[in-house]
């Protein structure tokens, strides 16, 4: 199960640079990409907004 980000992303970018595997991409609100994201939960750790949680 990957992860995803909700609106009450920042786009601080923390998330993005703690990602082992790349799977988050800037925008607006940043995105994951289920097929690279691994579920190790680094990403969710990382976040200063606490936007971050596993998909359902």
């Amino acid at each position: 199960m990957a992860y995803k980000i909700s609106n009450d992303c920042l786009a601080c970018g923390t998330c993005q640079g703690e990602c082992p595997t790349g799977a988050i991409s800037e925008g607006d609100i940043y995105k994951i990409d289920p097929n690279v994201c691994i579920d190790c939960g680094t990403c969710a750790d990382a976040c200063p907004a606490g936007a971050i949680s596993p998909a359902e």
